[in-house]
């Protein structure tokens, strides 16, 4: 593996590994489907949690806990001060992003705040260790004392990353902690939720203490020896039924389990441990071939929030929480950087687009916690001055009784640009496209400036436009997406003529000697298109789904009431199929596969027919049908898709992502 040295103003920053990730100061998002929602989360989200948080009593537990109060007063679950400490690594990486001085007086504020909580032996936690409360460390299986640690870490490391130096004492604070997480935990325990194995490896980065670093092997050393309790879901909930080693699939409580993955990757690039990458590698394909949804979602189980076994992913029953995707996200950037790979981008990009951004409303002010793809019955608006019960997935909330979804979508898209880019030793690597400028230097210290024009997701082209380069080789490299099968890539140097190639799925590279003014571009294929599921797939069984580029499109109700009406108006619905109290139903819509998915004044169609609602009580099963004449063209209709991050943003409504096929 390459050795990289320096600090860079990005979640993770190996000291080895196949590429070097470019941060916060190299790239910026200006324009497009993700800098409006940097701008949403910046302007709306951030304050909205805050506010919240104070409403809720989480942020004063710190000002009990430093005034010798509690237990009285103390406000919300036993992890509510993660949620706090996932507020300051979101407004941490905001300032980075945005210099927003406000802001940074609120930061500062609440860093002063947490750290008067702290004691003298750097423990800090508003749950335990105090009269009338368990002892520290009595409930390591439920207690997420560990787990809040490493939230704070994570904190500390995105403020140390965006300003160097700042004297707001928040690394002090964290090293401290960390310092005792080392001492009390020398010789075993683990906690219940994984989080602080990644936390303690980015924090060993930034402070550069080894014993961090050895702290976080032993961790993840330690899970999947029954160190742990069992419990009524098994030892499997919290990944301590099986070593880390010995895994070959995802299981249990998803967030848990990405995390966890996360960490473990962290651990064996900085210890050069080839066996354990290697076997968290076919953790994660296996995971993706059988595990996890269309939408990039993991988690099909309510009851525990966790994966299912092989190929159970119910549409219907999707939990596939916000925080899960999170988690999915850093466990496949980390790998993209230890080995290189267009799958891990690949991935990361279906759930940015389909998980992280169907999280948060347009307005940035409610959020869903579970991502369901099939909503059977329109939701109920939700009450907007109290906390909605946190697997609510009938409309987003404003908040939950466990927020921990909102300040990870915070923190996630104000650090985004940091999951553009990478450079290696021959080069600059595109992952994500947007609208954007990369101003940084080649591991050799060469500079490059480029920019990056496009509309993506809603146009395909992705223009790069050389600005500045030492006039010597070295390579671009694009990622084509596995579903643009007929990509092109356009050469067009400043002086001279362009050329046009045809380019595989996978990645692309031109390595040339560029100069400023140079264009590559690269023309990614945007036709929506039908996917089927993996047959063992039993729940959506023959179902189809239509996707557009990166994005999962799903029906909504209010679309399919528009398209019946206007097909009633003109006559062409038999009278089963007038309206029948349930004809915006999505669940009569069947989808005709015969007919291409197309695109009408830049929304995507397809041809359903409405199967007609018996009013009957009657037995469901019979005999299978052995040939049936066409339906009437009568009874097919055009109706309007939408990306699924879109919907419900228009009240309440039914919606699914896996259409039945027509017979």
């Amino acid at each position: 593996m390459t050795a990289t040295t320096g600090t860079r103003a990005t979640p993770t920053d190996p000291t080895r590994g196949r590429l070097r990730p470019l941060g916060l100061g190299d790239v910026r998002i200006v324009d497009g489907f993700w800098a409006t929602r940097q701008q949403v989360n910046a302007s709306a989200s951030l304050a909205h949690i805050e506010g919240w948080m104070d409403r809720e009593g989480w942020i004063a537990n710190f000002d009990l806990a430093a005034a010798h109060e509690l237990p009285a007063g103390r406000k919300g679950r036993e992890f509510s001060d993660s949620e706090v400490y996932k507020l300051l690594e979101a407004m941490a990486w905001e300032i980075g992003r945005s210099d927003d001085p406000d802001l940074e007086r609120r930061f500062g504020a609440l860093v002063a705040r947490v750290g008067a909580a702290q004691e003298p032996d750097g423990y800090l936690n508003t749950q335990f260790g105090r009269p009338g409360q368990l002892p520290r460390w009595s409930d390591l299986e439920w207690g997420h004392e560990l787990y809040c640690f490493g939230h704070l870490f994570q904190a500390a490391v995105a403020r140390a990353r965006t300003r160097p130096g700042a004297d707001d004492r928040l690394l002090e604070i964290a090293c401290r902690a960390a310092d005792l997480v080392c001492e009390v935990f020398a010789d075993e325990g683990i906690c219940g939720h994984p989080e602080i194995e990644v936390a303690m490896v980015e924090l060993a980065r930034v402070a550069g203490e080894p014993r961090y670093l050895a702290q976080a092997a032993l961790f993840v050393e330690r899970r999947g020896q029954g160190t742990l309790a069992d419990i009524e879901w098994g030892r499997a909930y919290y990944q301590d039924d099986l070593p880390v080693r010995k895994a070959e699939v995802l299981r249990g409580h998803a967030v848990r389990a990405g995390y966890l993955s996360a960490g473990a990757v962290d651990v064996a690039v900085e210890l050069g441990d080839d066996e354990l990458l290697q076997a968290l590698v076919t953790q994660w394909t296996n995971t993706v071939a059988r595990r996890t949804y269309l939408t990039g979602g993991q988690g099909s189980h309510h009851q525990n929030e966790a994966f299912g076994d092989d190929w159970v992913l119910p549409p219907d029953r999707a939990y596939s929480e916000t925080c899960a995707a999170v988690g999915s996200v850093m466990f496949s950037w980390r790998l993209l950087l230890a080995l290189g790979g267009a799958q891990y981008a690949d991935l990361i990009e279906r759930t940015l687009y389909n998980v992280v951004a169907t999280s948060p409303s347009h307005e940035g002010t409610a959020f869903y916690y579970a991502n369901t793809l099939h909503q059977r019955r329109p939701g109920a608006v939700p009450r907007q001055d109290e906390p909605s019960p946190r697997a609510s997935s009938s409309l987003r909330a404003p908040w939950f009784a466990v927020s921990c979804c909102p300040p990870n979508v915070a923190r996630t898209l104000a650090s985004l640009a940091a999951y553009v880019a990478t450079v290696d030793d021959d080069g600059l690597q595109l992952h994500q496209y947007a609208a954007a400028q990369i101003r940084t230097s080649l591991p050799d210290g060469r500079r490059v400036a480029l920019d990056i024009e496009t509309r993506y997701p809603r146009d395909g082209v992705v223009r790069v436009v050389i600005r500045e380069t030492s006039g010597e080789p070295w390579t671009l490299t694009l990622r084509v997406p596995a579903w643009a099968e007929s990509a092109v890539l356009i050469e067009q140097p400043a002086e001279g003529a362009a050329s046009t190639t045809s380019v595989p799925t996978g990645e692309v590279t031109v390595t040339r000697a560029f100069q400023p003014g140079d264009v590559i571009e690269l023309q990614l294929p945007l036709e929506p298109r039908f996917t089927a599921a993996d047959p063992r797939i039993d729940a959506v069984r023959g179902c189809t789904a239509v996707e557009r580029g990166p994005e999962v499109l799903c029906l909504e109700s209010v679309d399919l009431a528009a398209a019946l009406d206007g097909h009633q108006e003109n006559g062409h619905l038999d009278d089963h199929h007038r309206d029948d109290g349930r004809r915006d139903d999505v669940a009569l819509a069947a989808i005709d596969t015969q007919v291409a998915p197309r695109e009408v004044d830049g929304r995507v169609v397809v041809r359903v027919r409405i199967e007609p609602a018996s009013g009957r009580a009657t037995w469901p099963y019979g005999s299978p049908a052995t040939g049936t004449a066409p339906e009437p063209a009568a009874d097919w209709l055009d109706v309007a898709l939408i990306p699924y991050h879109d919907w419900a943003n228009r009240g309440p409504s039914t919606m699914r992502v896996w259409l039945p096929r027509c017979s």
